[in-house]
């Protein structure tokens, strides 16, 4: 452990008990800041290559596909999304789509009704409201059907550059595990997060924690004995701590699988994920 985790962790320090034990100090402020911003650049040398998970060329397909996102998986919306945007590769072409046409093609993504529904209405927004272009600014993105501010920081930060924290299930499993919040609401998580990073880190921060929580840090059984900045948790423990059995808990390039995009990027070190209609895809 390096001795700048040796003096975040030592904020954490031991007061003698009445039966003479030691006790951990509450964590100060200051040193769970210290510790956030280590856990983020040790992240950042796992997980070089972060990026979102959805396929996309443009910031329209990139809202769409983050819309199909809700209640599935990023792999399902990838091996979805290539017949919808051959179909539909305008918001002009998807406003005007047939609803039961639509929701026959993005069926496998789930809740395909209330999609379709988001999907039209957004796409006619973007043709009537803002000239078929998707808006750079938040305060009209979240006027969009089916659009909130996770979805929006999404589109900001990976398709117009603008730095933006993604409050997704896995980011507030991970940042309330590590003590840097114990918010349970998305905007107020965002909120507290984005107090100890500066602005130009919140982008890759979030895809650096995403990509922790699904490939090591998971929901119900962690892999804390194959953790790389187990040393900074707070909660190591809660998950398998032996590190044999830690490895078999690891998904995706992690675990020597594919990942969850079809046409990842090109220094993503695992391998692309397999389309529907092939044995592996439709696994």
């Amino acid at each position: 452990m390096s001795a700048e985790t040796n003096s975040a962790v030592g904020e954490q320090s031991s007061a003698k008990t009445k039966n003479g034990k030691k006790a951990a100090k509450p964590e100060s402020h200051l040193a769970m800041v210290r510790r956030a911003r280590r856990m983020n650049r040790e992240l950042a040398e796992v997980y070089p290559y972060a990026h979102p998970e959805l396929d996309f060329r443009n910031a329209f397909e990139l809202l769409v596909a983050t819309v199909l996102s809700a209640q599935t998986t990023d792999l399902r919306v990838n091996q979805t999304t290539p017949a919808l945007f051959a179909k539909y590769p305008t918001p002009e072409d998807l406003a005007a789509a047939v609803p039961e046409e639509l929701e026959q093609v993005i069926r496998p993504t789930g809740f395909f009704r209330a999609k379709a529904k988001s999907l039209i209405g957004l796409s006619t927004a973007l043709r009537d409201r803002f000239d078929g272009e998707v808006p750079p600014r938040l305060e009209d993105l979240v006027t969009l059907p089916g659009v909130g501010r996770k979805t929006a920081n999404v589109v900001l930060g990976n398709a117009f550059g603008v730095p933006g924290l993604t409050v997704d299930t896995h980011f507030g499993r991970l940042v309330r595990r590590w003590k840097w919040t114990e918010q349970e609401d998305p905007e107020k998580v965002e909120a507290e997060v984005a107090e100890i990073f500066p602005k130009s880190e919140w982008t890759m921060l979030s895809h650096r924690i995403i990509f922790h929580g699904r490939r090591v840090c998971h929901s119900r059984k962690p892999a804390c004995g194959a953790c790389p900045i187990a040393p900074l948790c707070p909660s190591y423990g809660e998950g398998e701590t032996d590190p044999e059995k830690a490895k078999k808990l690891l998904k995706y390039e992690m675990a020597g699988k594919p990942g969850q995009r079809l046409s990842p990027p090109a220094d993503y070190p695992g391998r692309p994920a397999p389309p529907l209609g092939t044995p592996e895809g439709d696994a």
